[in-house]
């Protein structure tokens, strides 16, 4: 699946390579794309870590409360706790996109 110097690969992008990959409809391979990503997204939101093999793992991380500052005005301003989703890549795709640059 060749991006074409594009810099953001879109959900169209993903449906429009499994529909010339493997010659489905473009409405199953849209259902496809949308299955994947719920459920990715459903093992998130249950704090559970996503790991696809030879491409990486999705995980929430818990960010503590913390000091920062506003940088329009410069004033100190508290950061409420919160969660965020972290990327590790693997060793597998670290490699391919180290060889390919």
């Amino acid at each position: 699946m060749k991006n074409n110097n594009k810099k953001t690969l879109t959900r169209s992008d993903l449906v429009n390579a499994l529909t010339a990959e493997f010659r489905v409809t473009k409405f199953i391979a849209s259902e496809i794309v949308e299955d994947v990503l719920d459920e990715i997204s459903s093992a998130l939101m249950q704090d559970e870590s996503v790991k696809i093999t030879g491409f990486g793992t999705f995980s929430v991380r818990q960010k503590k409360e913390r000091m920062g500052r506003n940088p329009k005005t410069l004033k100190d301003a508290v950061i409420t706790s919160r969660k965020s989703i972290s990327f590790k890549a693997s060793p597998i795709l670290k490699k391919i996109i180290n060889e390919k640059s």
